[in-house]
């Protein structure tokens, strides 16, 4: 892995500055009592910035990787960081105040608010984009960890998207007829009013859909994608199969479209209005079939380091993951 001083330095400042803000949450978390939508108030800013701390490090290491554009990679870069402390502050400052930040349209200054958070997640949505334009023109030397990185990106960007449904007016806003003077357009549940019983830490309903699930699921491949390549190439020392890259490779590709299904199916399952954690019997269906799929491709994969050249690669040295290793 590339040395950290070569990051991203506005990143990785903002990423150490999320963490504290963080902290700030958890204290709020615990000092303030205040209730809003059915969760502590201080619940969103922690998990937002919790969630800025990984994006804004993930990205900042994957910049790295460029070999062309990296004066647009930089700039990209900025933008994340400014677009996304302007979302925070906007949150904090509702939290403050009492108010909800999202889908709030309770007064004309709450209004404003939420439309700029909507016009700042765009525009980080946008210079994302360009981040996974440029890395997939980039020349990546490892095959395996050029898969994780694209991937992540590809994926994270949809789910970032997945959020824009949300905004949109529910069921049964549309149903009451009064969008032009109802305080709230958009949810985050489907099926059942925002506010409901819900998971311990995530906030998810219990009672129907929620579409935070597949947007958080998605958001983090950027992490977990290239997280899971890290443990192949710590794990091929002590198992020789996994020193051959062509295993290490179709090991990434198995795990990224699996995990796009995952994302699909959650999606799928929240637009139903269905509870992540009370699956009917089509989401079981689809799961088991999604699960036996990525059983057979790691088979698979791992089948093919059965050879002549899986031989070889006991002997040898984990040469080709540069990016991945210090």
């Amino acid at each position: 892995m590339s040395s950290w001083r070569s990051w991203h330095r506005p990143l990785v400042v903002f990423s150490a500055v999320m963490a504290l803000w963080a902290l700030v949450s958890a204290v709020g978390l615990v000092v303030d009592d205040r209730v809003l939508a059915g969760a502590p108030i201080w619940a969103k800013p922690f998990k937002f910035t919790v969630s800025l701390a990984a994006y804004g490090l993930t990205l900042a290491w994957m910049l790295t990787h460029l070999t062309r554009g990296r004066r647009t990679g930089w700039w990209a870069g900025n933008v994340v960081v400014l677009t996304s402390l302007v979302e925070m502050t906007v949150i904090t400052v509702q939290v403050v105040r009492g108010k909800r930040s999202h889908f709030n349209a309770a007064t004309p200054l709450d209004t404003a608010l939420f439309s700029v958070m909507g016009i700042t997640i765009i525009v980080l949505w946008a210079a994302t984009l360009a981040i996974g334009i440029l890395l997939l023109r980039a020349s990546i030397a490892d095959r395996a960890a050029a898969w994780a990185i694209r991937g992540g990106v590809l994926i994270a960007l949809v789910g970032a998207g997945l959020g824009f449904l949300m905004t949109l007016p529910s069921a049964e806003q549309q149903a009451a007829g009064n969008l032009d003077t109802a305080e709230v357009i958009g949810a985050h549940s489907v099926g059942v009013p925002d506010g409901g019983p819900a998971m311990p830490l995530t906030g998810w309903s219990t009672t129907g859909g929620d579409l935070r699930a597949p947007h958080f699921v998605g958001m983090h491949a950027l992490q977990l994608i290239p997280l899971f390549l890290i443990a192949l190439v710590l794990l091929a020392p002590r198992l020789a199969r996994l020193r051959d890259a062509g295993v290490r490779l179709r090991l990434v590709r198995v795990a990224t479209a699996g995990y796009a299904g995952l994302v699909a199916l959650t999606t799928w399952q929240a637009l139903r209005g269905q509870s992540l954690i009370h699956p009917d019997a089509a989401t079981l269906v689809a799961a088991g079939v999604l699960l036996a799929a990525v059983a057979a491709g790691v088979w698979a994969a791992l089948r093919t380091a059965l050879g002549p050249a899986s031989v070889r690669a006991e002997s040898e040295p984990v040469s080709d993951s540069k990016e991945f290793t210090a």
